[in-house]
């Protein structure tokens, strides 16, 4: 097929067939369709979208780029299941929800990403711990998951080739918001990784790239309808970012984070709920819970035995980390060498939060990249992050600066205060907005 022609028939508004689809992806893979050819798919499905089974089609066809992960039942004796969040600040579910999957009796291969935006990534945060690899062999990475039954790594090049070159393409041509083409890219690595369910976190608010509900919803409803189509099971929750879901964003601070939340030394109320509601739907939709609430029982118990924080410790050590890092992190997670509170102009309550705001700031202070090959600074961050409708004083500060140096660190003292909001303490809202599935036949 000529990959002009297929580019005039998506031009002209027409629906291709997953075979035309398929042409144009194998093309891109191989090398055979340009760049500018490529460009000008991505533009024509940009302004012309896609039906729900062209949709399916371009995901199977990206998954089909390359190696497709099976996880044989002799080896692997329990579901093999995942997450997948759109991207927020302070959202460190990952850690914790990967091992406490695990010991629930799921497989975990977590296939995460870096720091994109204002967004913290998964594997920039676990590449605070010493030692540990984040990108793997798929021979280790598959060893991993068989004994500790969850493993958290980065995309490998051999799983879905073709969105990492369709994406740089999007990149560069400003066709990066196209649902289709988002929709594709999430789940066609998710595919890939030979999942038997999937649960996806579809943040809205002011630290989500989604800002509007509505656009949340649409592609959560996007997400669900092809992720079934293409025999994954996939159910989606709407979670509010209009405020940091931890207490800390940064990478090394939300490492300690997570460690306090799976000792019981600490547990941000919203984050236990959003991680509990996340586990519980695909615990339920795989059939190792019979409904949610026994799901969030099942979780819980692997917080309240030590067992979920065994399976991090051991997930850690197998990928190269430290073997004792629960019971001793500050031994090897690295603190910054300056530390400040921030402490509003006046007393009162927090009403909003520009969360992306907090998100930059910790860019700035060297914490995420302003260029993708800007290297990290993994101590920096934010800590005991005031939420909305916290009272604030002089002695309860907005947050605590973790930064390297003075200068950086009073520059976004000056940030923090203007993201923060001061006046009637809003009405308490929940961190789990809606819940999307399939519908029913």
């Amino acid at each position: 097929m000529l990959a002009q022609e297929i580019i005039r028939k998506k031009r002209d508004g027409g629906e291709l067939s997953a075979g035309e689809i398929a042409s144009i992806i194998s093309g891109l893979t191989k090398g055979t369709v340009s760049e500018g050819q490529a460009a000008a798919f991505a533009m024509a499905v940009f302004f012309n979208g896609m039906t729900t089974p062209e949709r399916v089609a371009l995901t199977l066809a990206m998954r089909d780029s390359g190696r497709v992960l099976i996880w044989p039942r002799g080896r692997f004796n329990g579901p093999i299941l995942d997450k997948h969040s759109t991207g927020g600040v302070g959202d460190n579910v990952s850690l914790m929800l990967a091992p406490m999957l695990a010991a629930a009796g799921a497989f975990v291969p977590m296939i995460s990403g870096r720091g994109l935006g204002h967004t913290g990534g998964t594997l920039d945060k676990l590449e605070a711990i010493p030692g540990y690899n984040a990108q793997p062999g798929i021979e280790l990475f598959e060893r991993t998951v068989e004994r500790v039954g969850c493993a958290i790594i980065g995309q490998t090049p051999d799983l879905a080739p073709a969105d990492k070159r369709l994406y740089a393409i999007r990149d560069v041509t400003a066709t990066v918001e196209s649902i289709p083409l988002i929709t594709a890219s999430i789940l066609s690595k998710k595919l890939a990784a030979g999942l038997d369910g999937l649960v996806m976190d579809v943040k809205a608010g002011s630290g989500a790239f989604m800002a509007k509900e509505k656009d949340a919803r649409d592609l959560a409803k996007t997400l669900v309808a092809v992720a079934n189509g293409a025999g994954l099971k996939t159910t989606a929750l709407i979670t509010d970012m209009d405020e940091p879901l931890a207490s800390a964003a940064g990478n090394s601070v939300e490492v300690m984070n997570a460690i306090c939340y799976l000792t019981g030394a600490q547990r941000d109320a919203r984050l236990h709920e959003v991680t509990l509601a996340l586990g519980a739907e695909v615990l339920a939709s795989s059939g190792l819970a019979k409904t949610l609430a026994e799901g969030r029982k099942r979780l819980q118990r692997t917080l309240d035995t030590g067992a979920a924080a065994e399976r991090f410790t051991r997930m850690v050590a197998e990928l190269g980390g430290p073997t004792d890092l629960i019971e001793h992190p500050a031994k090897y997670i690295a603190a910054a060498p300056v530390q400040i509170e921030v402490y509003a102009a006046s007393a009162g309550s927090v009403a909003a939060i520009d969360t992306r705001a907090l998100g930059i700031a910790v860019i700035l202070l060297g914490g995420g990249r302003k260029v993708p090959n800007d290297v990290i600074d993994h101590r920096v961050g934010l800590t005991e992050l005031a939420g909305k409708g916290a009272a604030v004083d002089n002695n309860r500060p907005l947050a605590i600066i973790h930064a390297k140096d003075t200068g950086s660190a009073e520059a976004a003292a000056e940030a923090i205060r203007s993201a923060f909001i001061l006046g009637e303490p809003p009405t308490a809202g929940k961190p789990v907005r809606a819940r999307i599935a399939e519908p029913k036949a």
